[in-house]
């Protein structure tokens, strides 16, 4: 009975919650309809996006791509260590994870600078348009994850903490999304086409 009840629970109350995992679910519905739609206009203008891939830096992808996995990491190790009660250290990879996204937004920043400074814009042709959206909308969800860490950081260190594991997971799953979207977008936007 014991073993029902667990696998009942875990069903029903996943790491970080229902509403979290639907949340998760619905972005990645989103973000999946549009690399669909992407796809589809590739498929329709092979050159111009083959031409426009080539005018990004993949090599500021890649970087970006470490610095979230490398960051989706230290999370995971956040995670384990508040379970383990070790407040301390759980904070340690709380503020690694947010260096991480730090290290993100500014290499982002300097990329769209340098497309700005190219004239490259949402209006250059369908290829920018979904880059500059795409990008944008994950680097408005890199944002949101940080505020969320900076805030359970800031809650779980409190003399008095009601931080639960149950916070700490929401949290790692929120930032675990914006990882596998960037793990999805950066193929996309800068290999494949």
């Amino acid at each position: 009975m014991d073993t029902l009840k667990i696998n009942y629970k875990s069903i029903y109350y996943p790491p970080g919650g229902i509403l979290m995992w639907i949340i998760i679910f619905l972005e990645l519905i989103t973000f999946g309809m549009a690399i669909v739609v992407f796809a589809f206009y590739a498929s329709e203008q092979p050159e111009l996006f083959h031409h426009s891939r080539m005018q990004l830096n993949s090599t500021f992808g890649a970087i970006n791509t470490v610095f979230l996995l490398t960051s989706g990491f230290f999370m995971a190790n956040a995670v384990h260590e508040f379970k383990e009660n070790n407040l301390k250290k759980s904070s340690l990879y709380f503020k690694l994870t947010m260096l991480g996204g730090m290290f993100f937004l500014i290499l982002k920043s300097v990329e769209y600078y340098h497309k700005i400074e190219a004239g490259i814009t949402p209006e250059t042709n369908v290829f920018f348009t979904f880059y500059w959206l795409l990008t944008a909308f994950h680097l408005v969800h890199v944002i949101m994850g940080l505020v969320i860490l900076i805030w359970t950081n800031y809650g779980m260190m409190k003399k008095k903490s009601d931080t639960g594991v149950e916070d700490i997971e929401a949290c790692a799953a929120f930032w675990h999304m914006c990882d596998l979207i960037w793990l999805l977008l950066f193929p996309v936007l800068y290999l494949i086409f």
